[in-house]
């Protein structure tokens, strides 16, 4: 269940927390006009950035090109945690890198393993996010949705906060 006082507190610190416990987002590239894909993201709490491995001849990687701005999108298995972050991502040579987030499962997706020729390590600096939280439980949920009615108020059953890095650091 998402904490929404964390939320207002410390919605890095919940963010950071959630991209630890999760495995895969969906990553689009602005103004490719293709959808978003589901993507195993490897993130670094210290630097903020994420860090994706595919294979240099996808669709994905066209859109990237030298450089271009992504969306990654999350959501947690409770479906009460929901989060869009931004940022520029580029194609990646650091090879350091690449050699720490190696694991079986990127290795299952290359012909050749880690020295596949093809192996592409796409790095994104986070610049903002946007994340919502709720209770997740469902009798506060149908309470509020009761109350909203019987009311000429809306329903509340979150916490909305936007987190600009530039200065959140």
């Amino acid at each position: 269940m998402a904490d929404t006082d964390l939320t207002k507190e410390d919605a890095t610190k919940q963010l950071f927390d959630q991209l630890d416990d999760l495995r895969a987002g969906m990553l689009g590239i602005e103004g490719s006009g293709q959808h978003m894909q589901p993507m195993t993201h490897y993130f670094d709490r210290e630097t903020q950035e994420l860090w994706f491995i595919t294979s240099r001849d996808t669709d994905l990687v066209r859109a990237v090109g030298q450089g271009n701005t992504a969306h990654f999108t999350i959501q947690s298995t409770d479906q009460d945690y929901y989060s869009c972050m931004s940022g520029p991502i580029t194609q990646s040579s650091d090879e350091a890198k690449l050699d720490e987030i190696w694991s079986a499962v990127a290795a299952a997706w290359f012909e050749n393993g880690r020295e596949d020729a093809d192996v592409t390590l796409l790095h994104m600096p986070l610049r903002e996010a946007a994340v919502w939280a709720s209770s997740g439980n469902p009798l506060v949920f149908g309470l509020e949705i009761l109350r909203a009615n019987m009311s000429s108020d809306t329903a509340d059953v979150g916490e909305h906060r936007v987190i600009n890095f530039a200065t959140a650091a």
